[in-house]
């Protein structure tokens, strides 16, 4: 059988050029290990449905470099897992419930752009109903397990791309973050996550969740890959006005995401380091997740990397919670996106009415009675000048301490038990620190920072960027990861 652990597109795309295999091959492989690890053997139960033309494309494609000498674009025959999130023409779409299951006719515009560049979607992942959580939970598919412990979340709502590309099911994912929906499951499952500064991919054909901070993004087992992925999903799409931002950002004209990606820049940056949001050391999960984070930090600073104490920020945690605007807005921008599938026939009040959702969804369990419009909420105006508010803030910390980026722990936990997400232990909150890059529209990106000494699972780490400057993020992910090398494949049985 041929071999796909921990594969690249760099390396897939030699092989395909040296003729050592075939993409038809290479998704046969990937199918065959979804069947025997995803619903049989460990039963991380990440895919929802596979595609039944992946094969019948990488034919195409095959053929494409036979005749041609050259591959048809900078993701040829690169198997893609998709968040059930993404209308995909002609194969089964959810988003999480089980009310809305339907065919599109339509790809998403980012599923377009992934296809034109050569990409297979070779299946759709689990998520919860409308990515209304940090778990895994869906009416559709239950809970998703990690692949570095079943007994352990994936964490979500990006839960099923998180444990499928960590556990080798694709060479790719597709995610989506609102409040942490893609770093999350990248902490959890030892990935690579970018979420970037909203409206600098389209969102249209994705489910919202809250239209104002919703992005979707790359996942992947490598930076590189990950840049490779967000140079083609990038650009202006009129059908979302919100990527009108997009001109806004970019690498410097004519180069890509990819194309800069050295340890350079790591080598000669100002890391500011958010002390106040690492979790309390009396606490063992905490501690075990901050130990991990520190000594990276220091490993760092072996290689020239300048950390930088920041100092407290008062009320921060109070500033997070009342900038949220879930409860304003949520309810509207499900049911307008609703409105515009009538072959769904479902609005928001339907599916609670029905408790036609997973009821570990504590989000959801608010936002459907909630009210129907964010004008009906008397403190959204304050609730967006305090979002605002934020931003500039944390800007402002960036300029004053002549910053490259501010760290955190991504989580404060390590994985959590399905039992502990299942229960009412995060009913009221989630210990994640990646409201953060959400609240500010600040690009963050979620890198594997090591194992916790006691239980053996994966730690990541938070580095926040400036608006539109995905760039130099990456190029600081490149050396964090040169460095750390703390990517590895989970062992599990089948």
């Amino acid at each position: 059988m041929l071999q796909i652990a921990e594969l690249t597109i760099d390396k897939v795309h030699k092989s395909y050029r040296n003729g050592e295999y075939t993409s038809r091959q290479l998704c046969e492989a990937y199918l065959e290990r979804i069947k025997l690890f995803d619903q049989a053997g460990s039963k991380l139960n990440a895919i929802v449905i596979v595609s039944q033309t992946a094969l019948e494309e990488a034919d195409a494609l095959d053929n494409y470099l036979k005749e041609h000498g050259e591959l048809i674009g900078p993701l040829h025959g690169v198997p893609i897992i998709a968040k059930d999130q993404c209308d995909t023409a002609g194969l089964q779409t959810t988003y999480g419930n089980k009310l809305c299951k339907h065919i599109p006719t339509k790809d998403a515009t980012l599923v377009k752009k992934l296809k034109d560049a050569g990409g297979i979607i070779l299946a759709k992942s689990t998520m919860p109903d409308f990515a209304a959580s940090y778990n895994s939970a869906s009416s559709v598919s239950g809970e998703t397990r990690n692949p570095y412990d079943l007994t352990r979340e994936s964490g979500g709502s990006s839960a099923g791309t998180g444990a499928a590309i960590a556990a080798n099911f694709g060479l790719i994912g597709i995610g989506e973050d609102t409040g942490g929906s893609i770093r999350v499951p990248a902490s959890f499952c030892n990935l690579v996550g970018l979420r970037p500064t909203v409206g600098l991919i389209s969102r249209d054909g994705l489910s919202p969740l809250l239209k104002p901070h919703d992005t979707p993004g790359p996942m992947a087992r490598t930076v590189r890959d990950a840049a490779l992925m967000l140079d083609c999903m990038v650009g202006y799409d009129p059908a979302d006005p919100y990527t009108a931002t997009a001109l806004l950002a970019g690498p410097p004209r004519g180069c890509s995401y990819e194309s800069n990606l050295t340890t350079e820049r790591i080598s000669k940056a100002r890391i500011g380091v958010l002390n106040c949001m690492f979790g309390d050391d009396q606490n063992p999960e905490c501690s075990s997740v901050n130990k991990v984070v520190r000594a990276a930090l220091a490993k760092l600073q072996t290689s020239g990397t300048i950390l930088v104490d920041i100092p407290d920020i008062p009320n921060l945690e109070e500033k997070l919670n009342f900038s949220a605007t879930f409860l304003s807005r949520s309810r509207y921008d499900i049911d307008s996106f609703l409105t515009k599938h009538p072959h769904i026939k479902q609005s928001v009040e339907t599916i609670f009415q029905t408790r036609s959702f997973h009821p570990a969804l504590s989000l959801f369990e608010k936002i459907g009675p909630g009210i129907k419009t964010p004008y009906e909420d008397p403190q959204y105006a304050q609730r967006l000048e305090a979002r605002d508010n934020l931003e500039r803030q944390f800007i402002g910390i960036m300029a004053e301490y002549k910053l490259d980026a501010i760290v955190y722990p991504t989580v404060r936990i390590p994985p959590p038990t399905i039992e502990d997400v299942l229960g009412p232990r995060f009913y009221a909150s989630f210990p994640t620190n990646t409201s953060i890059g959400s609240r500010t529209n600040m690009p963050a990106l979620s890198m594997p920072a090591g194992f916790t000494d006691d239980t053996n699972l994966p730690v990541g780490m938070e580095m926040l960027g400036l608006p539109y400057q995905e760039q130099p993020l990456l190029e600081l992910g490149f050396g964090v990861e040169s460095l750390l090398n703390a990517r590895k494949p989970p062992v599990f049985e089948g």
